[in-house]
């Protein structure tokens, strides 16, 4: 109980502030409502610019964002996953800060491609290709997996 004429401490918002830092580190990737997943008919997730104009779209595309990018990329990495096996195998690929990355993953099964630390991800249609792209703005290391099959496709250096 405070005492009268005491200013009240800021103990209550520091623990309702570690409360609330707590529960958003507690939510892993693992979540299927993760709004940074695209779906097939939609553009790739990105953290660049948009990069796609009005006169890209054909008559009759849904919205001109469904096409592809057509700047031209610094680094393009394809992946294939078929019976579990991941093509090339995996290991670290190499990218230099600030170039333009567009990751493609063809896999035989349903999935969702994640990338962690820009948390990008995109839906894979089974047999049917999906595609992040995104400016590397930020460097280390990065795991870039698939989250049903939990396969890790190859670890992403930015340097």
């Amino acid at each position: 109980m405070p005492v009268p004429g005491s200013r009240p401490t800021a103990r209550p918002v520091a623990l309702v502030v570690t409360g609330l830092l707590t529960a958003l580190l507690a939510t892993g990737c693992g979540q299927d409502d993760d709004p940074s997943v695209a779906t097939p008919s939609t553009a790739p997730t990105s953290a660049a610019a948009p990069t796609t104009s009005a006169a890209s779209a054909t008559p009759g595309s849904p919205t001109p964002a469904a096409t592809p990018s057509t700047t031209a990329v610094d680094r393009e990495i394809t992946v294939t996953v078929a019976k579990r096996r991941v093509t090339p195998p995996t290991g670290r690929v190499t990218v230099t800060k600030g170039q333009l990355v567009r990751i493609t993953v063809t896999s035989d099964v349903a999935d969702e491609l994640h990338v962690h630390g820009y948390d990008l991800g995109a839906r894979l249609p089974a047999g049917a290709p999906g595609m992040v792209e995104f400016r590397a703005d930020r460097t280390g290391l990065f795991e870039v997996e698939t989250h049903e099959t939990e396969l890790v496709l190859f670890q992403l250096v930015v340097r």
